[in-house]
């Protein structure tokens, strides 16, 4: 769950149950702001909270401000300076201005967009909260209508100076076929990065807990955990088992999806005989194009980490420059 859904999630939870609720939102950021544009705090009638806008700078005072709001139905946008003294305390170097939009649940902000809003998130659709700063105007977008906001997963007001968009891409995701060396340094480099991954690997002595402790291992062959999976347009699939009868079938479900990359460990030499594997099978060439292969940039990397850090790069790559 996103923290976007989250925060909406509860704010209409508390909604329902009669214990009002208000949804704080930074739109804006000037310095060193402790929060990026699109965080969120959740505030209910009696002030309980959730979420953050501030790391703790000013949600004293938007917490008073969205419970005010609450009282009168009213939105309110607010403007905040957070001094360096404050900054440091939530280690920044120096201290910044924040805008935060207050929008009480049921009167400013419609309870049926809420839950339009919520159902799209929770069926990984991409969607957009569109709020305008002068006429309090409100509607939903889609990718379509603002393409680099979403691929950029950037949130802000427009150049109008006066529409708030709030991009809410499903959370990012990371398939990773092949218990190998590279999986154990790529794993938790692309968590850090912010990708929910799972690995999969039917040889349970090789996607084993004490060698990934902690992760999401899937030990079904490659074609049916992928089919489970659903990859989409917000997942990375990597390949990097070396043994065909693995990797092929994961790269011939990856081609059917819209995984926004598919990438393959191996030489040229092993890739020219994947790809006329692929093309006896029936694969397109069209498909096969999208294959990033060998994997990751070329950074001269030779260990494992190394490699790991240009499959990431190139992922990264792909996901924000397309």
């Amino acid at each position: 769950m996103t923290t976007h859904e989250a925060e909406l999630g509860t704010a209409l939870g508390w909604h329902r149950a009669g214990r009002g609720a208000a949804l704080a939102t930074v739109v804006e950021t000037w310095g060193s702001a402790p929060r990026p544009v699109g965080s969120r705090l959740a505030v209910a009638g009696d002030g309980e909270m959730t979420g953050s806008v501030s790391g703790g700078c000013v949600e004293s005072a938007v917490v008073l401000e969205a419970q005010e709001a609450l009282k009168d139905g009213a939105p309110r946008l607010l403007t905040y300076g957070v001094s360096d003294e404050d900054a440091f305390e939530v280690g920044l170097a120096c201290g910044g201005t924040i805008r935060v939009l207050v929008e009480p649940v049921g009167s400013a902000l419609p309870p049926e967009l809420a839950e339009a809003l919520a159902d799209a998130q929770a069926a990984r659709r991409p969607v957009a909260y569109v709020v305008n700063l002068e006429t309090w105007e409100r509607r939903m977008a889609g990718p379509d209508d603002f393409p680099d906001r979403f691929r950029l997963d950037r949130s802000g007001i427009e150049e109008d100076g006066e529409t708030f968009v709030a991009v809410h891409n499903p959370p990012l995701r990371m398939i990773v076929v092949g218990a190998a060396h590279i999986a154990q340094a790529l794993i938790p480099m692309a968590r850090l990065a912010g990708y929910d991954v799972t690995l999969i690997d039917p040889r349970e002595a090789f996607g084993s807990a004490a060698r990934f402790p902690g992760e999401t291992i899937l030990h079904d062959w490659p074609d049916e955990a992928m089919a489970a999976l659903g990859p989409d347009a917000r997942t990375a699939v990597v390949t990097l088992s070396h043994d065909p009868k693995i990797d092929d079938p994961a790269i011939e479900a990856a081609l059917g999806s819209e995984c926004f990359y598919l990438g393959c460990l191996g030489s040229g030499r092993t890739h020219a005989k994947r790809l006329d594997r692929l093309r006896a099978a029936g694969v397109p060439d069209d498909a096969i194009a999208r294959i990033h292969a060998p994997v990751g940039l070329d950074i001269g990397a030779r260990s494992p980490a190394e490699i790991a850090v240009s499959i990431l790069a190139e992922i990264t790559l792909r996901l924000r420059k397309g």
